[in-house]
């Protein structure tokens, strides 16, 4: 039976600098407290969400996907150092891939457009992409804490129900906290009454930092390094306390006994988070085909034209090579990709840029040499096409290119131009 918690709040080693909990511990831990899923919840950054799902899938475990944002005071675009340098915290978990997809959105926004100091969303990129998340008001530097401290209850309550308007009602909470800090126990009776007056409900979370209580020193020697100070330094940043670690359900619900509703409610939350990725699948920009064919009728033409060039008098052997290669790239789903690569070569060397004969495995496909993304026969030096693309091996073709140093940047911009921005990225 499952422990009655989940840890909603938890910042891995992607945090750099920030967190000390390594993804497989992170997991691991979260599996031996019997808990049935967990969450990340870097700050500002989705680096580490990959590796950490792929080891909640193989320990077991539901992984819940998130971010603790940084939303900026006024715009993200205001960046004054007085009035912007100093941005709340928001926690943001994903109900679905519609949520996951708009939480890329609003973590590349931060960063390109939000980015002072920090990157950061603010109200308009919420309003936009608010679709399938879950949002929690954060840590003691939320946006509601950080008012109810400063005794403005009712802008405070304002501003939760602006939230709770925009997110729903099912899907914003009041994250309360409770690591010994003077400010979390001033705050939480104000959160209670928050509660109470506009119907949003609580939830309890720790923020999470490092994986065990002991573990406290290493996460202090890592602020430091972020800081360029020294441990013996009594004005350096640290932490208050040695609490930022993954409690059981048990010494959560010890925090807040009175309401077994802030316990509960991380269960309602996790129940409802459901991101699945797939790793089996590949994603293409679209090639332009001409009209009436697909990519796998226009592969076939293209390539036995230029075969028949090519060999014009090809023996049997040579054309069931041909066949048994489209035969293969056809069925593995990579046609599109063989046109969209022939296409960039052979518009660079209309257009006179160098570009190599082709290299690694590639050379040893017939198809790859007929359509001129290589120029190495491979049936002359005896080359294999399955140490290139094998049926029982499906992953992407690996076709090495090599252009002009000095004119590489006119390719890149033909392919932008061709197949737009959002579809190119560069390594």
């Amino acid at each position: 039976m499952a422990s009655g918690f989940v840890h909603l709040h938890n910042h891995s080693e992607y945090s750099l600098l920030d967190g000390a909990c390594r993804v497989k511990a992170l997991v691991a831990r979260a599996v031996e407290l019997d808990m049935s899923a967990v969450a990340i919840t870097d700050h500002g950054v989705l680096y580490g969400v990959i590796d950490f799902y792929r080891e909640a899938v193989k320990q077991g475990i539901k992984p819940i996907i998130g971010c603790e944002v940084y939303a900026a005071p006024r715009s993200r675009l205001d960046k004054d150092k007085s009035l912007d340098d100093n941005p709340y915290h928001l926690t943001l978990l994903c109900k679905n891939n519609i949520g996951y997809k708009n939480l890329v959105q609003l973590v590349s926004r931060a960063h390109l457009e939000g980015f002072y100091y920090k990157p950061r969303v603010d109200r308009e990129l919420l309003e936009l992409y608010h679709e399938g998340i879950i949002a929690l008001s954060g840590c003691i530097a939320g946006e509601i804490p950080s008012l109810l401290l400063a005794n403005k209850y009712e802008e405070a309550k304002q501003t939760a129900c602006w939230f709770r308007d925009l997110f729903g009602r099912d899907n914003f909470y009041l994250e309360v906290q409770d690591h010994g800090i003077y400010e979390e126990k001033q705050v939480y009776p104000a959160m209670l009454k928050l509660a109470d007056e506009t119907g949003i409900p609580l939830v309890a979370t720790n923020d999470l930092h490092y994986i065990n209580r002991q573990d406290y020193t290493l996460h202090d020697v890592l602020l430091c390094i972020q800081t360029a100070t020294v441990l013996s330094d009594p004005s350096r940043m640290r932490f208050p306390g040695s609490e930022f670690y993954m409690k059981s359900a048990a010494e959560m619900k010890e925090l807040f006994p009175d309401r077994p509703d802030l316990i509960a409610n991380s269960l309602v939350i996790a129940e409802q988070c459901q991101v699945d990725f797939r790793f089996d699948e590949f994603h293409l920009p679209a090639f332009d085909l001409p009209p009436g064919y697909t990519a796998e009728t226009y592969l076939d033409k293209l390539t036995r034209e230029k075969f028949a060039l090519k060999y014009p008098a090809a023996s049997q052997e040579l054309k069931q090579r041909l066949d048994y290669e489209l035969d293969i790239i056809k069925r593995m789903g990579f046609a599109a990709y063989f046109l969209i690569v022939q296409d960039l070569i052979n518009w660079s060397r209309e257009n006179g840029i160098p570009v190599g004969p082709g290299r690694g495995s590639a050379a040893g496909s017939l198809v790859s040499y007929v359509l001129n993304i290589t120029t190495i026969d491979p049936l002359r030096y005896g080359l294999l096409f399955e140490r290139f693309l094998n049926p029982e091996r499906v992953s992407m073709p690996d076709i090495d290119i090599d252009f002009c140093f000095e004119k590489r940047d006119r390719v890149i911009d033909y392919i932008v131009r061709k197949y737009g921005a959002d579809k190119v990225a560069r390594s």
